[in-house]
C-alpha cells in the first residue's frame, strides 16, 4: 500500500512538472513569436510613414495615373486600420502589391531619378523593404517553431488543454512572383 502511494506521488509530481515547464515553454515562445510580429508590425509602420512623403514628391516632379496614388494612400490606410495580425497581414499584401506598382511606374521616369529627395526617399524605402523582408523572415520562423510545439506530442495535449493554437505564417500574396505590368 505504502509502496503504491509512492508510485502516485512519484508519477503526479513527474506529470505536475512535465505541465508546469510544458506550459512555461508554451508562454515563452508565443511571446518570442509575439516580439517577432512586434518586429514585422514595426518595419511596415516606418513604411507607411515614408509612404506619404515618396508620394508628394513624385507627384510633384511626375504628372501620372492618379490611380496609382490612390491605390498606395488607400492600402497605407488599410494597414494603419487594421486590427489583428490577420487584417495586418491582409493589409501589408495590398501595400506589397500597390507599392510595387508605383515603383515601376516610376523606372519610367528619369527626371524624377534625378531629384535629390527622391533618391534619399528611394534609399529609405529600399532599406524599409530589407528589413520588412528580414522580419518577415524571422517572424515565420518563430511561427514555424511555436506551430511544431503546439502540433508535436505531447506538447499537443498541453497546447489543447492550455489553449495554445496555431498561428498563420506570413505568406506571398498570390501572384506575387510575377512582375507588376504598367503601361502608358
Amino acid at each position: 500500500m505504502k509502496k503504491t502511494l509512492i508510485i502516485i506521488a512519484v508519477v503526479a509530481i513527474v506529470l505536475a512538472g512535465w505541465a508546469w515547464f510544458g506550459y512555461n515553454g508554451f508562454i515563452s515562445s508565443r511571446e518570442s513569436l509575439n516580439e517577432n510580429w512586434a518586429q514585422v508590425e514595426t518595419q511596415y509602420q516606418r513604411r507607411a510613414d515614408l509612404i506619404p512623403n515618396l508620394v508628394n514628391t513624385v507627384k510633384g516632379a511626375a504628372e501620372f495615373e492618379q490611380t496609382t496614388f490612390r491605390e498606395v494612400t488607400e492600402a497605407r490606410t488599410q494597414w494603419m486600420n487594421a486590427q489583428g495580425r490577420g487584417e495586418q497581414i491582409a493589409a501589408a499584401e495590398g501595400m506589397d502589391g500597390a507599392l510595387g506598382r508605383l515603383l515601376v511606374t516610376l523606372e519610367n521616369y528619369p527626371q524624377l531619378q534625378a531629384t535629390q529627395a527622391y533618391r534619399d526617399l528611394m534609399a529609405q524605402l529600399e532599406g524599409t523593404e530589407n528589413r520588412i523582408a528580414t522580419a518577415r523572415r524571422d517572424y515565420n520562423s518563430i511561427v514555424r517553431s511555436y506551430n511544431v510545439k503546439v502540433k508535436r506530442f505531447p506538447g499537443l495535449v498541453l497546447a489543447g488543454l492550455f489553449g495554445f493554437a496555431e498561428e498563420s505564417f506570413f505568406e506571398a500574396q498570390e501572384g506575387a512572383e510575377e512582375a507588376p505590368a504598367v503601361e502608358f
